[in-house]
């Protein structure tokens, strides 16, 4: 089955992106909102409680349930460039955020050589942090992933 864009079934987007799980199922990932579900998914057969073990609070919080009753959370990205996530206090008080990742410094190289560690690709840049609103996602993930 080929990967293709519907109609997202948590916030009506046209922008969600379904790629094939199995014969049956499939993941979506919606660039509209910023949240994620798939079919096995379901509210009441999966084993939510397992899954969420390891979600902040605040993830938890945003989860909805749609029509189909498939579970929908935000999406977390991470990569070379940077990291796309949902940052607040509560389900009412939150933003997507953007943070960009940096080269090390000579300095930072030289201590995980030193302490014979594993030298990382990049670094974190939390000085490069920028909220968005709560329609915001793609901003944050185009924020990330332009030009320095």
């Amino acid at each position: 089955m080929e990967d293709k864009l519907v109609k997202c079934d948590h916030c009506g987007s046209e922008l969600c992106y379904a790629s094939s799980i199995n014969e049956t199922s499939w993941l979506y990932n919606c660039s509209g909102c910023g949240f994620s579900s798939n079919d096995l998914l379901i509210d009441g057969e999966y084993d939510v409680e397992e899954y969420e073990a390891a979600m902040p609070e605040l993830y938890k919080d945003l989860k909805s349930v749609d029509s189909e009753n498939r579970v929908w959370y935000p999406i977390v990205i991470m990569n070379e460039k940077g990291m796309v996530f949902i940052d607040g206090i509560d389900k009412d008080n939150w933003t997507w955020s953007g943070i960009k990742n940096r080269n090390l410094t000579q300095d930072e190289i030289d201590f995980y050589v030193l302490n014979k560690k594993e030298v990382p690709p990049y670094k974190t840049d939390a000085s490069s942090k920028q909220d968005f609103d709560k329609t915001g996602f793609l901003l944050a993930l185009t924020y990330i992933i332009g030009e320095e």
